[in-house]
């Protein structure tokens, strides 16, 4: 969005701007200093005003507008929430999440929950949440009685993961549920920054992902087209309930799964974790029991198992 030859600076700037000094010319020469001026000083300012934008404060709740929301299931959807301009981006590092609140009848004090967008600064004007609802979930349950037009407050950027390029030769994953958005967050940042994009990050990424029914598994289209067009990402699924002729891992995500299909301990690589408490607990013991270092109570971003 920032680059000189972007197509937003190209037709809101560069082509107007042309436009008017060469009518400029035509019409009457020797006005033609002025006109190139105005349109120096126009295109300045129209530049200048279609930057993006950071617009998240980590110590400050602001309202966002629910524009969109696509159901997926009957207890998982898509909320879009639009931000002030459409040039405007969360301003989001690779990794981090931020904080939805909601005042919820019949608890005491504000609710607060974490969620990484599915979206990045690369979709400027908006940001999206997957979100499955869960009966007991307060802030899941609120959001899908939430209509287009009404708010949401929210606050970040926050946590302790803040990925950068080849920060590790190779990481390996391990997500359950909804707990695959953080680490489609960083895949998506990753293969976007592949040396025929134009980046320069060549880490090997290898996702185990867990669901109890097929019809679990989110934003599988998603995670198969990523793993399609790059040879560096590989995606494991694991199901308790498998259909006939699955091909995939079954039951839940064992010590000999994790051995089969992510890197083994080394000093150039990092186990990312995310998913329902009970399932993050299991895989700090299984992960422990490999000989990877064992997780700390809150992770931090030089630890080799992080728990998101």
């Amino acid at each position: 969005m920032g680059s000189a030859l972007s197509s937003q600076l190209i037709n809101g700037v560069y082509i107007p701007s042309a436009l008017l000094i060469v009518g400029v010319a035509i019409i009457k020469r020797e006005w033609l200093p002025y006109a190139v001026v105005l349109a120096a000083g126009l295109g300045s300012w129209k530049a200048f005003n279609g930057r993006a934008r950071k617009i998240l404060k980590p110590d400050q709740y602001q309202e966002f507008e629910l524009t969109e929301k696509t159901i997926c299931s009957h207890n998982v959807a898509i909320y879009r929430f639009g931000l002030p301009k459409p040039t405007d981006i969360l301003g989001l590092p690779i990794g981090q999440h931020i904080s939805l609140a909601a005042t919820i009848q019949g608890q005491p004090k504000e609710v607060v929950r974490s969620y990484t967008p599915i979206s990045s600064d690369e979709n400027p004007g908006y940001f999206d949440l997957l979100v499955k609802s869960y009966p007991q979930g307060n802030i899941s349950a609120y959001l899908a009685t939430l209509q287009i037009g009404q708010t949401m407050k929210v606050k970040g950027p926050k946590g302790a993961m803040v990925y950068t390029p080849n920060m590790c030769k190779r990481i390996g994953m391990i997500a359950g549920g909804t707990g695959i958005t953080p680490m489609l967050q960083i895949i998506r940042a990753i293969v976007r920054a592949r040396p025929r994009n134009g980046g320069k990050d060549t880490t090997q990424v290898d996702l185990i992902f867990a669901n109890v029914n097929p019809d679990d598994v989110l934003l599988r289209e998603d995670l198969d087209a990523l793993s399609k067009e790059d040879d560096k990402f590989n995606v494991q699924y694991v199901l308790n309930n498998p259909p006939e002729g699955w091909t995939g891992g079954v039951g839940f995500v064992t010590s000999d799964i994790i051995k089969a299909n992510l890197p083994a301990p080394a000093t150039d690589m990092k186990i990312l974790i995310c998913g329902p408490p009970p399932m993050v607990k299991a895989m700090k013991q299984a992960t422990e029991s490999l000989g990877y270092s064992k997780p700390r109570a809150v992770s931090k971003l030089e630890d080799q198992v992080f728990c998101f």
